[in-house]
């Protein structure tokens, strides 16, 4: 069975909920003949003056209603309105039940029958209540219209059926505009889909949704996004029936952009503290340059490169007219990438010609910036035509060079090429490669600074080494100097083969205490002294006496040394040390063994005596003197270590440079922190 219209005369139609407007009003309805008598009266009639319709059918209004002092202006009033058929409204004072007088709103007009006969029909409302409801409507009208926050009221389908001045100007788009659009039609430029969605959850719900910050881009400003903080509640009538979803939004653009900026500081910070703890955690040039680089993709740019001038490489800091030499010492890409190969390859040096990007960064010591590429400006980047076609195969759309600077001196430049970040660099980027580059450059010129003076101390060092020394009397001798990994301070490692008189040889091995040019001039001034010393006849014990008197005066003051002279003639070999690793003796016919030596203090310590030992040497003896470089390590005890020395120095070799070699590479570390010096003697049959 159908109970509501909505069934019986078609879609749409529904019975309105209790408590609507006219509900609230109270409309009360009555219809007069010709003659003024009362013929129709409404129970809303019956509620506003309290006559029940027996008591008024039948009856004169006027006499009914109307207080003695208005009768005449009553009459007058039906007259016109009966007469002339034109509607009269307005406040009038009837007289209630009660015998009070109340102030009601009336509409009074005539009304014409089949027959043609005519009506008054009057229609009345408690003033008061009226104004009130008016008063009520004033102000919401004013409320919206005037409001600063962006209102609108939506229907079931999520369409537009109000938006007040406020939301006309953040959309740029006109009420009428907006009135049967969705919100992606009205703003294309904004992702309605998520806004939708909870829409639909309140509508289903009733449950508001309150300030949830929405970003997007509207008519008024298509170029730019902008913030709201947007509010949806439901709204329902007095009887529960849903009307649609009311939306408020307040533009919180200027805070979202101070938060964003904010954020990008945050992350700025971020970026140069994890850049100041990654760069320079060596004094390795090429990994310096590869730390900077690392540091600055993704977060900045797609593909990194760190470029030297090659004048500042190889110590003549300063920039001549033109073209420029640059050596490429890293690049770094997030993904395989075009420009890798477009790049320049680490170690290889390329000349830039006067108007390269990368030229006029490092003449002028000032970053350049180029936000959008083009063919032309692309030609500018590569060093030749290839390169640019590779640029523009990779999609490189923006480019930023930002010179390296370090105690006033510019030292090469840091390129930042972005392929797969669509965001083209700006000022803000700009500030924080320079930021990072300023950081850096101080790291890679120590690590420049480092290496020429390691490269120094290198040669230094070599310099001081014997060049070629032949097979003594009664002895085959092979040797090794390898200094210390790249990353490393060189050492003072040394050693020696001297001749002396009567066949006699003294093997020297000895180690400087410290790194650098100052180990390196020690070790030379104490081989020198060991030499003279060598050559005056003395006894191993009196040739470290009198060094450890010299060696109080030098710069590092302290050095370890074993110092054996061997005589052919006797067979024997007087061995002496100061503070050093005693020395292996591999019998011909027997298992290798360290010499039970007095170990004696470190020289320069000054104040204790060295002892000699004489050790026999028969035919096929070797005897293996070497620095803690080869068998030191960072992770083993050093018993251990000399055990492994022992263990190799089993298995004899075909020759003692074979030898050499073997113990180098089994016991040296691939990254040594230290330098090896080696020397192995063979008595000859």
């Amino acid at each position: 069975m159908r109970t509501g219209w909505g069934d019986a005369r078609g879609e749409g139609v529904h019975r309105s909920p209790e408590g609507g407007l006219l509900d609230v009003l109270g409309v009360g309805a009555m219809v007069l003949d010709t003659e003024g008598r009362i013929v129709l009266w409404s129970p809303q009639a019956e509620a506003l003056l309290g006559y029940a319709p027996a008591e008024a059918l039948g009856r004169f209004a006027a006499r009914v209603l109307v207080d003695e002092e208005h009768f005449e202006l009553v009459l007058r009033l039906f007259t016109e309105v009966m007469s002339s058929g034109e509607a009269w409204a307005g406040v009038f004072p009837v007289r209630h039940k009660d015998g009070t007088s109340r102030l009601l709103e009336f509409r009074n007009m005539r009304l014409q029958d089949d027959r043609g006969d005519f009506y008054a029909l009057g229609l009345a409302a408690d003033g008061a209540t009226l104004r009130e409801v008016e008063r009520d409507l004033a102000l919401s009208v004013r409320l919206v219209d005037q409001s600063p926050i962006g209102l609108a009221v939506l229907d079931h389908d999520l369409r537009y059926l109000a938006a007040n001045p406020a939301l006309e100007r953040m959309d740029g788009l006109s009420a009428a505009g907006h009135l049967g659009r969705r919100v992606g039609e009205a703003l294309p430029f904004l992702d309605s889909e998520p806004i939708e969605a909870a829409m639909r959850e309140v509508l289903d719900s009733g449950v508001s949704q309150v300030s949830h910050e929405v970003v997007g881009r509207t008519r008024a400003d298509p170029g730019t996004d902008r913030a709201w903080r947007v509010s949806l509640y439901r709204l329902d009538d007095s009887g529960g029936r849903v009307l649609g979803i009311a939306v408020s939004l307040i533009d919180v653009t200027d805070r979202y952009r101070a938060g964003a900026e904010a954020e990008r500081a945050r992350n700025r910070l971020a970026q140069i503290a994890d850049a100041s703890v990654r760069i320079g955690t060596t004094l390795d040039l090429e990994q310096t340059a590869l730390e900077l680089a690392e540091v600055t993709v993704p977060e900045l740019a797609d593909v990194s490169a760190v470029d030297v001038l090659d004048s500042v490489l190889k110590g003549h800091p300063g920039l001549t007219e033109g073209p420029i030499l640059i050596q490429a010492l890293a690049i770094v890409a997030a993904r395989p990438n075009p420009v890798v190969e477009a790049a320049d390859p680490p170690g290889h040096a390329a000349q830039y010609g006067a108007d390269r990007l990368i030229t006029r960064c490092v003449r002028t010591g000032r970053p350049v910036r180029e936000p959008y590429l083009d063919a032309g400006i692309l030609a500018r980047i590569a060093r030749d035509s290839r390169s640019a076609e590779l640029l523009a195969q990779a999609g490189a759309h923006s480019y930023m060079a930002v010179p390296l600077i370090a105690r006033g001196e510019v030292l090469g430049a840091i390129d930042l090429i972005r392929t797969d970040n669509p965001l083209p660099f700006t000022e803000d980027d700009e500030l924080m490669a320079c930021e990072l580059a300023a950081r850096a450059a101080v790291s890679i010129d120590n690590a420049r600074l480092y290496r020429q003076q390691r490269e120094t101390a290198l040669t230094l060092q070599r310099s001081m080494l014997p060049r070629d020394h032949h097979d003594p009397v009664g002895l085959e001798v092979a040797s090794r100097y390898q200094p210390a990994a790249s990353r490393y301070e060189v050492g003072g490692d040394w050693f020696d083969v001297i001749g002396l008189r009567h066949g006699r040889t003294a093997l020297v091995v000895g180690d400087v205490m410290g790194s650098g040019i100052n180990a390196a001039t020690t070790m030379g001034r104490l081989r020198t002294a060991t030499q003279t010393l060598s050559r005056l006849g003395l006894q191993p014990a009196e040739v470290l006496g009198h060094l450890d008197e010299i060696t109080a005066d030098l710069d590092p003051p302290f050095a370890t040394c074993v110092y054996a002279v061997y005589d052919p003639d006797a067979g024997r070999c007087r061995v002496s040390t100061a503070g050093h690793l005693p020395p292996v003796l591999v019998p011909g016919d027997g298992a290798p063994r360290l010499l039970d030596l007095p170990p004696g203090a470190p020289l320069g310590v000054g104040g204790v005596p060295f002892s000699d030992v004489t050790v026999p040497l028969r035919p096929g003896d070797r005897l293996v003197l070497y620095t803690d470089g080869l068998v030191e390590t960072r992770e083993d005890d050093i018993d251990s270590r000399l055990d492994s020395l022992l263990g190799l120095l089993r298995d004899p070799d075909p020759s003692l440079e074979e030898s050499c070699d073997r113990l180098l590479r089994e016991l040296r570390a691939p990254q040594g922190h230290d330098d090896v010096a080696l020397l192995m003697a063979r008595v000859r049959g």
